[in-house]
């Protein structure tokens, strides 16, 4: 199934979402060898590595029901790791058509982000150069793709942008991403978005993005969206975890008390956004808006669940509490497996 975009394929339409446990190249490795994911996506990198603290960033997990709530940030590894990591999954086996990685990425500063950009653009042109898949260059090149994050609920003052997606910040951020993608048209390029709780916020995000459609052509540099990141400002208790250690000391499941929610309790809403996505989009004037490709996140722990996502209009459908639940073996759960 694509997800709206020329040559990145995801099929089965599924696969997992940027999070704790996509961090590590045995991770990466792990979720390409699955026969039940369609492609991968890498835990958010910053150009330098995200400086993390065990003692802060932290996950906790319901015991009643597949929900987390984390105070995480992003991968303590920068992005040159992802770099060689992909690379060295993509080149390495058998050869023949391989299934996309997407390249989760980050920055506040829309400098930082087109060196980043350009990274990956020469990770693409390498994997072309090397012909290794069997398939034109363009469609090597097109077995990346890349997701800007721009919805974690956790880092402190620096709230998501995305929930201001016509402030010049936003816009800025969106521009170097654009510019890269009109250069080069094999880009597939994508926005991991925050829940939205009013459909005013998601028609504002469309607006958006279509302000980067060339009037002529009516080209579109993005090519889909991943809907959603986690809920801030959510509280777990230490007695909802089934793990209570000291609870006189401090009664949350988490050292900074708030953290993004995830899992089961979300779903409803995740439901709700690629739904009200999927209208919105489908009754833009620009074809090529219309046809951003949508990837489900929230909640997905049932293969009910996944079925749902597809039904309320998602291309392709990602996972990651129950990933951190039930490990790898989760996604030929959701698929109908055993």
């Amino acid at each position: 199934m694509s997800t709206g975009a020329p040559f990145l394929r995801i099929e089965p339409p599924l696969l997992n979402s940027a999070c704790p446990w996509a961090s590590t190249r045995e991770d990466l490795q792990a979720l390409f060898d699955s026969s039940s994911t369609g492609a991968v996506t890498t835990r958010t990198a910053t150009l330098n590595g995200f400086e993390e603290d065990a003692k802060v960033h932290q996950v906790a997990f319901n015991a009643a029901q597949n929900t987390s709530l984390n105070s995480y940030g992003y991968s303590p590894y920068p992005l040159s790791n992802y770099i060689a990591w992909v690379k060295d999954i993509l080149t390495s086996g058998v050869l023949g058509p391989k299934k996309p990685f997407i390249i989760s990425i980050t920055s506040s500063h829309p400098s930082e982000l087109r060196t980043m950009l350009g990274m990956i653009q020469d990770l693409r042109r390498s994997i072309a150069r090397d012909s290794f898949s069997g398939t034109s260059s363009g469609e090597s090149q097109s077995i990346i793709g890349v997701e800007l994050n721009t919805s974690c609920p956790n880092i402190p003052d620096k709230p998501p942008p995305a929930y201001a997606p016509l402030s010049r910040e936003f816009l800025d951020l969106l521009k170097p991403m654009a510019e890269m993608g009109n250069e080069d048209e094999s880009l597939v390029l994508g926005l991991k978005l925050p829940p939205y709780v009013y459909r005013r916020q998601m028609i504002e995000l469309v607006e958006a993005v279509a302000t980067f459609a060339n009037a002529e052509t009516g080209r579109c540099p993005f090519r889909f969206f991943t809907c959603t990141n986690t809920l801030g400002g959510c509280v777990m208790f230490q007695d909802q975890t089934g793990s209570i250690t000291d609870q006189d000391a401090n009664p949350l499941a988490l050292p900074t008390k708030y953290g993004g929610l995830a899992g089961e309790p979300l779903h409803s809403l995740a439901l709700g956004n690629v739904m009200s996505f999927k209208e919105i989009l489908t009754q833009h004037p620009i074809e090529e808006v219309r046809q951003i490709g949508i990837i489900g996140v929230g909640g997905v722990t049932s293969p009910e669940a996944y079925r749902r996502m597809l039904k309320a209009g998602a291309t392709a459908v990602a996972c990651a509490t129950a990933l951190g639940v039930h490990g790898i073996g989760v996604f030929n759960q959701l698929i109908g497996g055993t």
